[in-house]
């Protein structure tokens, strides 16, 4: 499996994670020519901008290893486009999903800022 195919089912399973959370989602993989955005989602009248990393295993870190500062500012910024083109105007947040393993088990959810 490649790493795009791989990348792509973690994404999905992080989808169907979420909606069990009863969250709903609005956009997955939403890009523009500058940024990009894994899975967009709202819940309760607010909307999440979230990071899903996926590691086979933790013995180079774990995903949330990889949101780095610069990392951090790339979502802010995509964040921000999306919510200007989509003229939101309540609340937002921006988080990440981690997952692990031969069977994408999600080990962490919490928002980055």
């Amino acid at each position: 499996m490649t790493n795009y195919e791989t990348g792509h089912k973690a994404e999905e399973y992080a989808e169907k994670c979420l909606k069990k959370l009863k969250y709903k989602i609005v956009a997955t993989n939403w890009k523009t020519r500058y940024c990009e955005i894994d899975i967009i989602a709202e819940r309760k009248k607010v909307i999440h901008f979230i990071e899903v990393k996926y590691r086979k295993n933790n013995l180079q870190g774990t995903g949330l290893d990889y949101i780095t500062e610069a990392k951090q500012e790339q979502m802010r910024f995509a964040a921000e486009i999306w919510i200007q083109e989509n003229n939101w105007q309540r609340e937002y947040s921006l988080g990440a999903i981690e997952m692990t393993g031969p069977d994408y088990q999600v080990t962490n959810f919490l928002p980055v800022l």
